[in-house]
């Protein structure tokens, strides 16, 4: 309810990429001035804060970007500010709840903070997998960097045990749009599902780590398994350039995937050509 009457007293604000709150946040030094002048009590100001602080978790939570927009510091930071709203919502339940055991309150007012916390607990879950899956992205993009260029092979050589880490196949070497659709297609008309792509050209990962990879694909796919080795068939079939990642990063997700189109290339230096 305090949150509520709080954001009321506060106003309109702007509440996107802004500190914590202090005292001289504008709308905090009102509730201050308030409290000063006898029309409202010091708690006013706590919860004021929190009023902000939540506001402005919700505003970053709320706010319309897609997996190719999220760097691995971004991703975090939702991370943070989901759990943040979580450990409020599960505060304001444990304070209802000990007004109703007291009896002070009926049981029917903890209708409400349980539907938030349900509310809150789904969007932490979504938020922890989708800073999960920029994690991913980020270390298939190291997996690529790092890693020494292996031995390519024409397709249906035998390229012996064990496994390299990784393996090229050149193909024509280009990869267009078109291309990726027939590939979509043709996976989805033999496995009856949709492709696991978790990087669909260039994303702010990418960006971020100074790679260029419009016109790439990374398929979430372990090049062995029966998906995986179809895929790579297909790809020779086609004469479509991929590299095969069978390593991961222990800890993490797994970084093992297929990247479709030719190897990721250098962003030029702002001001350059």
């Amino acid at each position: 309810m305090y949150l509520q009457c709080s954001l009321l007293v506060l106003g309109s604000m702007l509440l996107y990429g802004q500190e914590s709150p202090t005292d001289t946040t504008p709308g905090i030094q009102d509730v201050r001035n308030q409290v000063a002048a006898g029309l409202a009590p010091r708690t006013r100001v706590d919860q004021a804060k929190d009023a902000i602080a939540a506001a402005r978790d919700a505003e970053l939570l709320n706010a319309p970007l897609s997996l190719n927009d999220l760097t691995e510091d971004k991703a975090a930071q939702l991370e943070q500010a989901a759990r943040r709203q979580l450990d409020r919502a599960k505060s304001q339940v444990d304070q209802v709840r000990t007004l109703v055991d007291a009896g002070l309150q009926p049981k029917q007012s903890l209708v409400a903070p349980l539907e938030e916390l349900e509310l809150a607990q789904k969007t932490y879950d979504l938020t922890l997998s989708r800073t999960e899956l920029v994690q991913q992205v980020a270390e298939m993009a190291r997996l690529e960097a790092q890693i020494p260029a292996p031995q390519s092979h024409d397709a249906g050589e035998d390229v012996g045990s064990p496994s390299p880490v990784m393996e090229k196949f050149d193909g024509r070497g280009s990869f267009t749009p078109a291309d990726f659709q027939r590939v979509k297609y043709a996976f989805e008309q033999q496995f009856h599902k949709t492709l696991p792509v978790s990087a669909d050209g260039e994303t702010a990962v990418h960006q971020a780590m100074g790679f260029d990879h419009r016109n790439r694909v990374d398929v979430a796919l372990f090049p062995d398994t029966t998906e995986g080795l179809w895929l790579r068939h297909y790809l020779e079939s086609s004469a479509i350039p991929y590299y095969a990642f069978r390593s991961s990063v222990p800890g993490k997700a797994t970084a093992a995937h297929i990247h479709i189109g030719p190897p990721s290339g250098h962003l030029s230096a702002p001001g350059r050509s």
